[in-house]
Parts: C-alpha cells; sequence; structure tokens
C-alpha cells in the first residue's frame, strides 16, 4: 500500500452558521484539510496518514475519533498530558474570510521534539506533505528535527511537497519568515505557494518570478496558486501557464489552497501531467468555494 504523511496542526474550528449567531464546531487545519481531501480522492491502494500532536481532554480526544472516522491514520499523533490543541473562529466579509486564534499552549508546538518518532513515521512514507504553518508553530529545535528528518526521508526516496502558506502573525518578523519558509522549500521535491502571498512577503513581480525563485533555492517542481488566475508551472514536469481557468465567486474562501494542493496532488500520483493536475485542483478548489467551511464533502461528489 502506498502511504502519504501529512504533518501539521490540526484545530477546533468554529464557523459561521447559516443561522445568525450561531456557528459550527468542526475539526480543521491547512495540512489536515489536505490529507481529508486526499483521502476522498485517492483509491484503496493509497494509506493518508497525519502526523501531530493533541492533549489529553475531550476536544483532542474528539479530533482523534474524527479522524479515525474519516480513514486518516493516528498512530503518529502523539499525546501530550499538560497541553491542548489550538482553537480558531473564521468570520466571512463577502466570502473572504479572516480569523481569531487561541493557539499559543497547541500541543502540536510539539510534534517534532523527538527525532526518532519523526524519522519512524517518515519510515517508507511515499509522500510527506507540511507546510509554512507547520515549521511556523515549532520552536527552533523541533523546526530544525523536522527539516533534517524530511531530508533524510527525502534521500530514502520520500517525495517532500511543501506549501508555504505565509502567516506573517505566526513567525517574529518578516525576515526570520521568508529565511525558514526559504530552507523548508529547498528541501522540497514539489511547492505549491499562493502567488498573493509571496508578492506581499517576498516582493514577486508575478507569478513566474515566483517560480524562478523557488527552482533558484533548488525546489524540484513549482506551481503557483493565483487565487483562480493564470497558474505557472516549472521544473520538473515542464514549464508553463494555465490561462483557461473557470472563475468562481466564493462564497467562504476558506481552505481553497488547501483543497487545491489536494486535488493536484491526487491526479499527479494518478499518473496525470503538470496540467492536468493542475485543473484537477482548481476543479476541486472551485467546488469547495461554493460552500461554507473548510471541509466539504459535497465538493467530492458534486459535478463540475
Amino acid at each position: 500500500m502506498m502511504r502519504i504523511l501529512s504533518i501539521g496542526e490540526a484545530m477546533v474550528e468554529l464557523g459561521q452558521s447559516d443561522q445568525p449567531g450561531l456557528w459550527r464546531l468542526g475539526i480543521a487545519g491547512d495540512t489536515l484539510n489536505t490529507a481529508w481531501y486526499l483521502r476522498r480522492l485517492l483509491g484503496a491502494d493509497w494509506q493518508v496518514d497525519y502526523l501531530s500532536r493533541v492533549g489529553a481532554g475531550a476536544f483532542s480526544q474528539q479530533m482523534l475519533d474524527f479522524l479515525a472516522a474519516e480513514g486518516i491514520g493516528t498512530t503518529h499523533v502523539g499525546r501530550d498530558p499538560d497541553r491542548e490543541i489550538g482553537l480558531y473562529a473564521i468570520s466571512l466579509a463577502d466570502g473572504e474570510r479572516s480569523f481569531a486564534y487561541w493557539r499559543d499552549t497547541s500541543a502540536a508546538k510539539r510534534l517534532a521534539d523527538d527525532p526518532a518518532a519523526l524519522d519512524a513515521a517518515l519510515d517508507g512514507a511515499d509522500v510527506a506533505y507540511f507546510s509554512g504553518i507547520t515549521v511556523a508553530i515549532l520552536p527552533p529545535e523541533g523546526r530544525a528535527n523536522l527539516l533534517a528528518s524530511l531530508v533524510r526521508a527525502r534521500t530514502a526516496g520520500t517525495r517532500v511537497v511543501f506549501d508555504p502558506n505565509l502567516r506573517p502573525r505566526l513567525w517574529p518578523d518578516a525576515d526570520t519568515m521568508r529565511q525558514r519558509i526559504s530552507e523548508a522549500a529547498a528541501g522540497a521535491d514539489l511547492v505549491l505557494p499562493s502567488f498573493d502571498d509571496e508578492a506581499s512577503h517576498f516582493g514577486d513581480a508575478d507569478p513566474q518570478a515566483t517560480v524562478t525563485r523557488y527552482l533558484a533555492l533548488g525546489a524540484g517542481q513549482v506551481v503557483v496558486k493565483n487565487g483562480g488566475g493564470p497558474i505557472s508551472f516549472g521544473g520538473a514536469g515542464g514549464s508553463g501557464t494555465i490561462d483557461d481557468l473557470l472563475q468562481e465567486t466564493p462564497v467562504d474562501s476558506t481552505a481553497a489552497g488547501d483543497s487545491f494542493n489536494a486535488g493536484y496532488l491526487a491526479a499527479s500520483l494518478s499518473g496525470a501531467d503538470c496540467a492536468g493536475a493542475i485543473a484537477a485542483g482548481h476543479d476541486l478548489s472551485r467546488k469547495v468555494i461554493r460552500h461554507r467551511g473548510a471541509l466539504v464533502l459535497q465538493a467530492v461528489a458534486e459535478p463540475a
């Protein structure tokens, strides 16, 4: 059986419901969102596992129960007796989201404390997926542990996939963010950045500049998401721009990038070329943003 290991932080999600004054409670987080969509897109020949750390309380158990019910492996989710999972709330205005977070004592900050456990989790994985949020929440030693373990896994044949997912509020300063994100991307076979983030924080003039910069760092392939606009790609699998993508006015843009990544990866792992994988990722993302919330079951079943 082929195996994907998604690495990061999942939290309790509070989202606005369709009824004024009421909120929905769920479990979500960028790398978990991608794992959730991958589980639905990939066949029985693939195992999707999650690597994180949770607490010992009821919300943490709810998260573990949720993962198990959704068919996502929890063998590599550690338990912390002193911490709990974080919480975030989503507010929407015209389909665009803003967030409030309560995650300072999140158990996931310790997910990379044990290098031996990281190596064991990555051993034999065909794909390892992580994000800029994953590396941002870790203390320096944990971050170094994770990146070193990913280097070892990549050497052993694991395909390493990285979404920079730039979140300045998680970093002490912009220079540190840019340096650590660049270090993580340099060790990846595939980087999946979002152009608006890259333009804002790296000063890229256009998506092709983002492609060029990450390839120069050492990334094997780069596919630049562009908010529904033309998508540029380069590196392994060729280069070019896909500019005939259908547009969608979002009801809720939550998980737009996470679902694109899942659609892209699932198609690529099933044999699609880069252009075909981009089309699949865009199609899934376009369906996800028609609905509220990060995890949209209708999106993996409804027609384009």
